[in-house]
C-alpha cells in the first residue's frame, strides 16, 4: 500500500494542477480583501486558457452536434468537482432547450449521492465507468466527454475508452498538457489554467475552466441543432412563472408583436414559444405551424422559409 500511494504521490507531483506556489505560502496571513484581490486575480487567466483551445472545443463540438442531428445523446463522465460539473450542465438543459432528460446526461463516479458528498473510491474504478455506460445503452450515435482536472482520474479515462470501443465519440477534457484523458479521446482539449491558489483544489481556476468549456459545448451544440433563433432561447420550457414570463418577452423580441398578439399567439400554441412566432411571423394558424417545425426538425428558421413559400404567401419578415 505504501509503494501504492507513493507511485501516486510521485504521478501528482508531475501535474501542473497539483503544483505548490511558495509565494503564496503566507496568503492565510493577509487581510481578506487583498486574498480576494489576488483570488480574483487568479480567475481572471481562465478565459485566456479557454481561448487557447478554441479550435480543438469547435471541432469537438461540430463532431458532437453531427451525431445528435441523427439522435444521439452526450454524455458527461467525471468524479468529484468536474462529475457535478456535468451533472450541473445537463441537468440545465431540459429548462434552458426543452431537450429530454436522456438527451444530455451527467454521470458522476459513485452516482447520485457523490453529488452531495464524496464516494469513496468510486473514481478509481474503470470498470464502474464502463458500467455506468452500458446502463445507458450506449451506441455509436452517442458523444462521451470524460472530464477531470488531472487528467488521470480513472473513472473519466475509463469512460472515454469504453465509450471509444464502443463506437461512440469521445471528448476528453483535462487541466494539465500531455493528459492521458486526452490520448484517450478523438477529442482532447487540454485547458492548462496553471497551479491552483489553494494547491490542489481543482474546484478553483481547473473547475472554472471545466465549466466554461461545458457551458460552451451544450450550448453551441443547441445552437447547431436549432434550439435557438438567434440568440433567443425559443425552446425555454416555461415550467414556472419566471420563464414563462421570459416566454412572453421571446416572443416580443423575435417579432415585434404587441401583448395581446402574444398571448394569443401563446394560448393557441399551448405556451409553446417557436410555434407562436411562427404564427406570428408565418401568418399561419397553430397547427400548421406545429406541422412546418416537424417537418424542419424543430429549426424555426427552416419552419419560416416553409412558410414563406405557402401558397399565396409572402415572405415573413425576419424577426429578432
Amino acid at each position: 500500500m505504501t509503494s501504492t500511494y507513493g507511485e501516486l504521490r510521485a504521478q501528482l507531483a508531475t501535474l501542473t494542477t497539483e503544483a505548490f506556489r511558495p509565494e503564496l505560502a503566507g496568503i492565510d496571513r493577509l487581510p481578506t480583501a487583498e486574498i480576494a484581490r489576488i483570488m480574483n486575480g487568479e480567475d481572471a487567466t481562465v478565459p485566456a486558457a479557454v481561448a487557447d483551445r478554441l479550435p480543438q472545443i469547435a471541432a469537438a463540438i461540430d463532431a458532437t452536434a453531427e451525431r445528435m442531428a441523427r439522435g444521439g445523446r452526450l454524455v458527461y463522465a467525471g468524479a468529484g468537482t468536474a462529475g457535478r460539473l456535468g451533472v450541473l450542465d445537463a441537468s440545465e438543459c431540459p429548462p434552458t432547450f426543452n431537450t429530454d432528460p436522456a438527451q444530455v446526461v451527467g454521470l458522476i463516479a459513485g452516482g447520485p449521492a457523490a453529488i452531495a458528498s464524496a464516494v469513496e473510491g468510486a473514481e478509481d474504478s474503470r470498470e464502474l465507468a464502463a458500467a455506468d455506460l452500458d446502463a445507458l445503452g450506449l451506441t455509436e450515435l452517442d458523444t462521451v466527454v470524460g472530464v477531470s482536472a488531472s487528467g488521470r482520474t480513472p473513472y473519466a479515462v475509463g469512460a472515454v475508452e469504453h465509450a471509444r470501443a464502443r463506437g461512440a465519440l469521445t471528448v476528453g477534457l483535462s487541466c494539465n498538457a500531455g493528459s492521458a484523458l486526452a490520448a484517450a479521446a478523438e477529442h482532447g482539449i487540454e485547458v492548462v489554467v496553471g497551479p491552483e491558489l489553494l494547491t490542489g483544489s481543482t474546484r478553483l481556476k481547473s473547475g472554472t475552466a471545466q465549466k466554461l468549456v461545458l457551458n460552451m459545448i451544450s450550448t453551441i451544440t443547441m445552437i447547431r441543432l436549432g434550439k435557438t433563433y438567434g440568440n433567443l432561447m425559443v425552446d425555454v420550457r416555461a415550467s414556472n412563472e419566471k420563464l414563462r414570463a421570459r416566454s412572453r418577452h421571446i416572443v416580443a423580441l423575435a417579432t415585434g408583436a404587441d401583448e395581446p398578439a402574444i398571448e394569443a399567439a401563446l394560448a393557441a400554441t399551448g405556451g409553446e414559444v417557436k410555434d407562436a412566432i411562427l404564427t406570428i411571423l408565418g401568418e399561419v394558424d397553430a397547427a400548421t405551424a406545429a406541422r412546418l417545425l416537424a417537418e424542419s426538425d424543430g429549426r424555426l428558421r427552416a419552419a419560416l422559409e416553409r412558410a414563406a413559400e405557402k401558397p399565396g404567401g409572402e415572405r415573413p419578415g425576419s424577426g429578432g
